[in-house]
């Protein structure tokens, strides 16, 4: 393998995978499974209002069981702030539920789907001698959706907050999977779509940084990268 570059992390929502359908049409949907009407538009925008609200995932010190717990309790917290800035909260006869509906559904493959040309891009980069990784801010249900969308096999390594006891854009989880390639910082390129958390992040901790939006297709991937070991 010509140049430096060693190995190749990804960010996964937004730039391996992304959601089947937008968030307020599936809160929406689900909520219709249980007598209850909510405007997918207004769903949309409490979720965005509530997630930009929330702390970071990341409970540093806790046995992998009470981080499942915690990791859950976040996203419910998440949930009823969304319903509740769209005025469905009272409605709920059972509100938990419906939660865990939501929770079931985003740990499944079901409600997930590969951006066009995502395994290909996988396994060429494997084939040319390139390690593999995944770096994200998902919760513990990432190991089963990579599962159930064929790719768990396709990384050397996964880290998530519960691993690292930190999130994006901390350093330590880039230095947490770099530390379990055996690699240094240069020697590996981060892809990923969020100028903050991925690019700048990434780079921050010594990285290369690929923003995904600035490629043609993931298909293009292999292609930079071989003039970026040029440099």
């Amino acid at each position: 393998m010509a140049g430096r570059i060693r190995a190749v992390l990804f960010d996964a929502h937004g730039t391996l995978i992304h959601l089947r359908e937008p968030v307020g049409h599936t809160y929406a949907r689900l909520a219709g499974e249980f007598g209850v009407t909510l405007a997918p538009e207004r769903i949309e925008a409490g979720f965005c209002a509530a997630f930009r609200s929330m702390p970071p995932m990341v409970f540093a010190g806790q046995s992998p069981a009470r981080v499942r717990q915690l990791e859950r309790a976040w996203w419910r917290t998440l949930v009823l702030a969304t319903v509740r800035e769209a005025n469905g909260c009272a409605t709920f006869l059972n509100f938990e539920d419906y939660f865990n509906s939501l929770f079931d559904h985003y740990g499944s493959a079901n409600a997930w789907e590969l951006f066009p040309g995502a395994r290909q891009t996988l396994i060429g980069l494997r084939q040319r001698g390139y390690r593999t990784g995944m770096i994200s801010n998902f919760d513990h249900r990432l190991s089963m959706v990579l599962q159930g969308l064929e790719l768990e096999d396709l990384f050397d390594t996964v880290v998530r907050p519960a691993d690292a006891a930190a999130a994006k854009p901390s350093g330590a989880i880039f230095a947490l999977a770099l530390q379990r390639l055996g690699l240094a910082a240069a020697a590996a390129v981060y892809v990923g779509d969020d100028a903050e958390h991925d690019i700048a992040a990434a780079r921050a901790a010594g990285l290369h940084a690929v923003d995904v939006g600035s490629l043609p297709s993931l298909a293009a991937l292999i292609r930079h990268l071989e003039q970026l070991a040029r440099w």
